[in-house]
């Protein structure tokens, strides 16, 4: 999607007509600006987060790129609890159970963001993370790795075998968000406050 909309298209985006949206940019409610021809302009970011405040924002994903977050964990209650907490978020979500799973994943779902556990069956997050970095076509992806063996062995392997944070379970809700908010860019005033926080119970890493 663009970057910047005319009038009409922005409307098109947001379901209403021309009118309604010139009304909100002439009460100062939405942002644009004009060019030298005297046509008005709209940013993109200004216009998701004016639908956002508005409890539009549902319409809106229809339009705008949802970031996409692979939750991988063998503990299916804590992939469910993530999901829709995460969803409720805004974002797009997909799980992988374990380490295996994940790498199929990674590929199909292309994440913009991973929340990783650390100790799996298998193939276990801290080999997952370094092929992840490792890969060209994958080093981009932000990983958070979630775990519930907290030790500054587990902290520095993963730190360094390329994860972005590290967060320990059970966590503050709020703070984790932000985290994973700041990790993909997101503008603060695109910040959704969490409803409720995470919550399920630590059975592995």
């Amino acid at each position: 999607m663009q970057e910047i909309l005319t009038i009409p298209q922005a409307a098109k985006y947001c379901a209403v007509n021309r009118m309604s949206m010139w009304r909100w940019i002439k009460s100062g409610y939405l942002p644009a600006s004009v060019t030298p021809g005297g046509h008005h302009r709209i940013n993109v970011e200004d216009l998701s987060a004016f639908l956002r405040e508005r409890g539009m924002y549902p319409l809106a994903r229809k339009h705008f790129p949802r970031k996409r977050i692979l939750i991988v964990d063998d503990d299916r209650q804590v992939r469910q609890v993530l999901a829709k907490t995460l969803t409720g978020q805004g974002f797009e979500t997909e799980s992988a159970a374990d380490g295996f799973e994940a790498g199929f994943k990674v590929v199909q779902f292309k994440p913009d963001l991973m929340i990783l556990d650390l100790i799996m069956p298998g193939i276990d997050g801290f080999a997952v993370c370094r092929s992840v970095r490792e890969n060209p076509a994958t080093a981009h992806i932000k990983i958070l790795a979630f775990t519930g063996y907290s030790t500054v062995e587990n902290r520095e392997r993963i730190l360094k075998a390329g994860a972005d944070a590290f967060f320990v379970k059970p966590t503050d809700w709020t703070t984790m968000l932000d985290s994973i908010k700041k990790l993909l860019n997101i503008p603060a005033e695109q910040r959704q406050k969490p409803t409720r926080p995470v919550s399920a119970p630590v059975r592995h890493g």
